[in-house]
């Protein structure tokens, strides 16, 4: 898998790097995209394209690896779990999102926003990504 279109990161948000690549591996594994045995980009790489320090890189994998996500192989690339045969059901991939659309909802009624205008603009945004 090339380093470059593995993840990517957002440096103005106040999330910190290594917690967006381990929300993004996760999603990724969730969906399916990612699968049991599939390489994933060394630490020096995925620095590289990302131009981060390979210590945030090296952090968000070893966390990844603590929850079973991906394996370590000595001298080889990391890989994602065996248990990881295929995606999981839509359910479980919903509650993988909840926590972006609990921040989201929390934030629009700080606002005090139109329930449906924003429902709109999630559609919005739902359907131009898909183009």
């Amino acid at each position: 898998m090339e380093a470059a279109h593995f993840v990517q990161i957002n440096t103005g948000s106040p999330e910190p790097i290594y917690r967006q690549l381990i929300e993004q591996v996760r999603r990724r594994i969730a969906a399916g995209q990612l699968s049991a045995g599939d390489e994933i980009p060394s630490v020096r790489e995925l620095a590289q394209a990302l131009a981060v320090h390979p210590m945030t890189i090296s952090k968000a994998y070893s966390m990844l690896e603590m929850e079973g996500l991906l394996e370590r192989r000595r001298g080889l690339s990391m890989v994602v779990a065996a248990q990881h045969r295929r995606a999981q059901p839509p359910a479980s991939r919903i509650e993988l999102l909840r926590p972006a659309l609990q921040k989201a909802a929390d934030e629009a009624r700080q606002l005090e926003l139109p329930a449906a205008e924003v429902i709109a603009l999630f559609t919005q945004l739902l359907t131009e990504s898909q183009a």
